[in-house]
């Protein structure tokens, strides 16, 4: 079962089959992420509390 390398999160396996690189079999960061956020191929902190 996978889950968000960053919170710990359970995501499906299409969600990490869309948004990991293919080498990884879970995902750097997912919608449930408070602290980081994707940004194109990239990772970054997010910039504002999202809610």
């Amino acid at each position: 079962m996978p889950n968000c390398a960053n919170c710990e999160s359970f995501v499906t396996e299409a969600y990490v089959r869309v948004f990991a690189p293919d080498e990884l079999e879970s995902v750097r960061v997912c919608p449930n992420c408070e602290d980081k956020l994707r940004d194109g191929a990239e990772i970054r902190e997010a910039r504002s509390t999202r809610g």
